[in-house]
């Protein structure tokens, strides 16, 4: 578990947190989400709450059962993470609006993260659908 600080959380510091965050993610240990996204997050300046961030990635997993998170390019700038995720998987059905029905895609998402207390408050996130498109 991370710990509160009482000082300024540093880039290192922010750069293991959101290591240890993906981790999370990708063993899908939602009872340990709450350690690291804020009671109030935001994804695409939608208000979802941590439970709707949950659900929304427990979502995720269910139709893409393969989903594993892969850190491609990650950049600190306290309070702020700049990320380009790599992704490999084979969604089930429709994808983005895509009938990707099983089909392996590979695609990133650029994503960037607003910490607060050093937990995730803000999401925003685009994924390259134009390279799944390319792909079917």
């Amino acid at each position: 578990m991370v710990e509160a600080r009482s000082f300024a959380v540093t880039r290192v510091d922010l750069a293991d947190i959101y290591r240890l965050y993906i981790d999370c993610l990708n063993r899908q240990d939602w009872p340990a989400l709450g350690q690291f996204v804020h009671a109030d997050v935001t994804h695409n300046a939608r208000p979802l709450k941590l439970s709707g961030y949950r659900a929304m990635l427990e979502r995720d997993f269910r139709e893409i059962p393969d989903l594993h998170f892969d850190i491609e390019l990650l950049i600190t700038d306290p309070p702020h993470i700049a990320a380009r995720l790599k992704f490999d998987c084979a969604p089930i059905g429709t994808f983005m609006g895509l009938a990707v029905n099983g089909k392996r895609v590979s695609f990133p998402e650029n994503v960037f993260y607003e910490f607060d207390a050093e937990k995730i408050r803000r999401v925003w996130s685009v994924i390259d659908k134009v390279a799944i498109e390319a792909q079917l």
